[in-house]
């Protein structure tokens, strides 16, 4: 028992720790996407907090972390934009669109956890998942790139001199006290470490770098500090009710919703992968649902897993929920209580924890297995990378999937095979192997020959699998081309369920379909009498 508590409170501590890393690292991001979306930092932050916390408190997957992310903000730009057209100048009811869509994107996600639809994400095939690590991990660099541009008269333009190298070393100083600290010890949490010496030689050097509160303010915010959320009740006074509105939103919602799932059924794949544990996918739908309903009713943007701060907290010793818990706390004390001081970090230190980030995410195997792996499936892994780039994860893993099916149904399509021979009586006997289904059809027609077959044929399934109705419609469509030119067809070992189906459609296949015969896979090679003893006496 003593053991069990020692080894629940050192956990505690790598959560609590390792909570407070992440929920830095969630503030320059929450109010980045906001930004991006076309809202408030605070609705940002909001969304932040209320999706971190109430994921981390009923979500399936203990130590990730979920709030704003860009995936969901690049579509809500228009979305925004729209909203605001249809209201007066100022009056942003765009916003307030967007709070009921995220509410509608969080029942459409419940529903999807009540009908257990989150089973389906072990259907993604593992180059579609290398190439959503490396697609994503490209993402997270190119976003970062942004910080080392700076506005000058309304545009953008890169640092240069002084201002580069310091941006540039403090980055580096980051990355390298997160590579060399786990070396000399695994007590302390790198990530945290490394922001409070580059903020404290930053805060006491007087550097002219850029901060979290340079960035807000540079993006038209006023600062970090605010209130605690508060329900939004314009949001039933500036939206109706109609259809009209559903229609508008509903879309918005669905394309949402879709991308949040994959997004979070995809990280947690990753974490039960680097922990070795495994998650609850179906409550995970549950929870992200849910979270999204609260955030869009108090004032939150909407959001889903991230997998960026997810890794941070793992890679820092965060595997319970209080990880994730401490994380949203400690972000809505930040708001509350501690804008100023974490106004003063840098963005240097959080841009050097997400390059480290970069670099654990990339499935940098890929390379090395690139001559080692079919080239459907590098093409897979490519082609999903480059769309997570180029789009955004729902497109890529949607197409990554397809194609692979595709590949798939192809390569089984090939593997139909008919070995033919002739029974003592004349019949001739035809023994099928390999799947037959929609895209082996063409091949097994062609294995017959019904005008110059004998007068009795048999076909046996002994070694292949009906799949589906077009298989029963090919074998339906073969039996009356044989009973057309006047010759007797007999079926043998079909399964059970081929069996019922063709018996439905026609009384005929009961005189067609043999029924009274053994399965030659299971006969023993043996009389009883070989055997004296019983068998669990025998070595096999």
């Amino acid at each position: 028992m003593t053991e069990f508590i020692r080894k629940r409170a050192k956990n505690a501590k790598n959560d609590i720790l390792s909570g407070l890393t992440v929920a830095l690292a969630l503030v320059p991001e929450a109010v980045a996407f906001a930004f991006v979306a076309g809202v408030d930092p605070l609705v940002g932050l909001y969304a932040a907090f209320m999706i971190g916390l109430i994921t981390s408190i009923f979500g399936g997957r203990p130590g990730m972390i979920s709030g704003a992310t860009g995936a969901l903000a690049v579509v809500m730009v228009s979305l925004v934009a729209e909203g605001n057209a249809m209201g007066a100048v100022g009056e942003q009811l765009g916003l307030y669109y967007l709070f009921a869509t995220v509410i509608l994107m969080g029942i459409i996600q419940m529903l999807a956890g009540v009908f257990k639809l989150g089973k389906f994400v072990r259907l993604i095939p593992h180059p579609v998942m290398m190439g959503f690590v490396n697609g994503l991990a490209i993402v997270i660099f190119l976003s970062q790139l942004g910080m080392f541009m700076t506005s000058e008269n309304g545009q953008e333009t890169w640092l240069q001199g002084p201002k580069l190298w310091t941006m540039i070393g403090l980055v580096a100083l980051t990355m390298g006290i997160m590579f060399g600290l786990p070396k000399l010890t695994k007590k302390l949490p790198e990530a945290l470490i490394a922001i409070l010496v580059v903020s404290a030689i930053v805060i006491f050097g007087n550097l002219d770098v850029a901060t979290v509160g340079s960035f807000i303010r540079e993006g038209g915010g006023e600062g970090l500090k605010g209130g605690l959320p508060m329900f939004q009740t314009d949001i039933f006074n500036k939206v109706p009710l109609t259809w009209a509105t559903f229609k508008f939103i509903a879309p918005y919602a669905l394309i949402l919703a879709a991308i949040g799932l994959i997004e979070s059924l995809m990280t947690l794949n990753l974490i039960d992968e680097l922990t070795e544990t495994r998650g609850n996918s179906n409550r995970e739908c549950l929870a992200q649902g849910g979270a999204n309903i609260v955030t869009g009713l108090f004032g939150g943007m909407g959001g889903c897993a991230m997998i960026g701060q997810s890794i941070i907290n793992i890679k820092g010793g965060g595997r319970g929920r209080l990880s994730g818990i401490v994380a949203a706390l400690a972000l809505l004390g930040f708001i509350l209580f501690a804008s100023g001081l974490i106004e003063q970090v840098p963005i240097a230190a959080l841009v050097g924890v997400m390059f480290m980030v970069v670099i654990g995410t990339f499935a940098w195997s890929s390379f090395r297995i690139m001559n080692k792996i079919p080239k459907t499936d590098l093409f897979v892994l490519i082609l999903v990378s480059g769309l997570t780039v180029l789009f955004d994860l729902a497109i890529a893993v949607i197409a990554g999937v397809i194609v692979s099916a595709l590949v798939f149904a192809w390569e089984n399509a090939r593997r139909i095979r008919a070995r033919k021979r002739l029974k003592e009586d004349g019949t001739k006997v035809y023994e099928i192997w390999g799947p037959l289904f929609f895209g082996s059809i063409t091949a097994f027609n062609d294995k017959f020959d019904a005008k110059n077959d004998p007068d009795k044929v048999e076909i046996d399934f002994v070694e292949s699998r009906v799949s589906d109705h077009s298989a029963l419609e090919a074998i339906s469509n073969l039996v009356e081309k044989y009973k057309a030119e006047g010759k007797d067809i007999k079926l043998k070992h079909l399964s059970e369920d081929c069996k019922a189906l063709l018996y439905k459609s026609n009384p005929k296949y009961r005189g067609i379909i043999v029924e009274a015969i053994d399965d030659p896979r299971y006969h023993l090679a043996a009389n009883p009498e070989d055997f004296p003893k019983p068998l669990s006496e025998y070595k096999l």
